[in-house]
C-alpha cells in the first residue's frame, strides 16, 4: 500500500469496523530497514521485535520540531543515517500548531514533515517509530493516516500510545472505542509492525499498562536524576525486561536541564549512566549536526560503568533537583506538572 488513496481507504475501513483482538524480523533488502547497522557500531536487541538498533537513536524533538529549522533538521536526519543511526522516533504532536478549533489529525506536525522529506528516499535505512496522542480508536486511526502521509511511507515499524499519565487515561485507552483497538487493527492490516507505549510522568501507571497488554516496546524516562523521585528504573524497567520488551530511554539530559555546575556537567556522564542500564537504545533530540556527531561518538565509545560510578553520577544529579525530573508527577498535590509533548 503506497499511495494516498490506499491509506485513506484503510482508515475508513478501520473506522467502520470493530478492531480484531508479529511481524517478521526486518531484513536487509526487504520492505523494512536493514536490521543491523555497520559492524563498528554497538547494537542491542529491541526486545522481541527482531531489530537491533544502534545504542544511540535520533529523537524527533529539538530542532526537528521547529518550523524555522528546516535546513538543519534535514541535515541532522541525513547525517544520522550516514553515521549508522537506524532508529528514529517522532510523534504526531511534535511541532504541531496549537489550534483548538481543528482536530489534531488536521494539524500537521513539523517533526514528521521534516523526517518525511528524508524518508522519501531513505526509508529502508531506518526503523521508524511514531506516536498517536488521540485516546480514541477513530481519532488515532486518522492520526495514523496523517503520520503515514507526512512520513512518506506505507507503514510504521513502531506505533506508540503517547505519554500515558493516569489510570483514567488507561481506562479510556483500553476501553470500548479506545486507541488500543486502533493499534491492534493497524497491526493486523500491516500498517504498523509493532505496538508500543510511552510515558515519563508516573512509572506505576505504565506498570499497569504493560500488565494489561503485550506491548512490543516501551519508551520511558531514564536519566541520572531518576532515582531521586518516582524511579522508572526500580520496578518498571525490570518488568519490561522480564517481558522481553524493547526498552527505549528518553529524557537523557532532560532537555539539558540536568546540566549544572556542581551537578552533572557532561553529556558523557548523562549518556553513559543510562546506557549502563538494561535498555535497547536511547533517543536524544539534537539541535545541530555537531551535537548529533558528538552523541554518536559518545555512544560508539561507551563502556558500562561500575556501580560506584553510577552512584557518583546519581549523587551529582541530586545537586540539581527537581531540574533533572521536571517532567514527572510532582511530589506534592499542589505542584504543577510541566509537559513538553505538545499534547494540550
Amino acid at each position: 500500500m503506497t499511495d494516498e488513496l490506499t491509506r485513506r481507504d484503510f482508515v475508513k475501513l478501520g473506522l467502520a469496523s470493530a478492531a480484531g483482538l508479529a511481524a517478521a524480523p526486518v531484513v536487509a533488502g526487504g520492505t523494512g530497514p536493514a536490521s543491523v547497522p555497520p559492524l563498528a557500531l554497538p547494537t542491542r536487541p529491541l526486545g522481541r521485535t527482531g531489530h537491533h538498533p544502534f545504542i544511540f537513536s535520533l529523537g524527533g524533538q529539538a530542532s526537528l520540531e521547529q518550523a524555522d529549522k528546516h535546513d538543519v533538521s534535514i541535515a541532522i536526519v541525513n547525517r544520522a543515517l550516514d553515521l549508522g543511526v537506524n532508529y528514529i522516533d517522532t510523534a504526531a504532536a511534535y511541532g504541531r500548531p496549537r489550534d483548538a478549533s481543528k482536530p489534531r489529525w488536521e494539524l500537521n506536525g513539523i517533526s514528521q514533515t521534516f523526517i518525511g522529506e528524508v524518508m522519501a528516499t531513505r526509508r529502508k535505512e531506518v526503523y521508524l517509530a511514531s506516536k498517536a496522542d488521540d485516546r480514541t480508536r477513530d481519532g488515532a486511526l486518522r492520526q495514523l493516516d496523517q503520520s503515514l502521509r507526512l512520513l512518506r511511507t506505507d507503514h510504521l515499524d513502531l506505533w506508540q500510545v503517547h505519554n500515558v499519565q493516569s489510570e483514567a487515561q488507561l481506562e479510556q485507552i483500553f476501553g470500548p472505542g479506545g486507541v488500543m483497538e486502533a493499534m491492534v487493527s493497524a497491526r493486523d492490516q500491516k500498517m504498523v509492525r509493532h505496538i508500543g507505549i510511552t510515558g515519563h510522568f508516573d512509572p506505576a501507571v505504565l506498570i499497569k499498562a504493560i500488565d494489561r497488554f503485550p506491548f512490543d516496546a516501551i519508551l520511558m524516562a531514564l536519566n541520572a536524576a531518576d532515582a531521586h523521585h518516582l524511579p522508572f528504573k526500580q520496578e518498571l524497567l525490570p518488568l519490561a525486561n522480564k517481558k522481553n520488551m524493547g526498552v527505549i530511554g528518553m529524557k537523557i539530559p532532560a532537555r539539558d536541564r540536568l546540566f549544572k555546575e556542581g551537578a552533572v556537567t557532561t553529556m558523557k556522564d548523562a549518556m553513559d549512566y543510562v546506557l549502563t542500564l538494561p535498555v535497547s537504545t536511547v533517543i536524544v533530540g539534537c539541535k545541530t549536526v555537531e551535537q548529533l556527531e558528538e552523541n554518536v561518538a559518545l555512544a560508539k565509545a561507551f563502556k558500562p560503568l561500575p556501580a560506584a560510578e553510577l552512584a557518583r553520577i546519581e549523587g551529582l544529579a541530586a545537586n540539581n533537583l527537581p531540574a533533572g525530573h521536571w517532567f514527572k508527577r510532582p511530589p506534592t498535590a499542589t505542584g504543577a506538572a510541566e509537559d513538553d509533548q505538545n499534547m494540550e
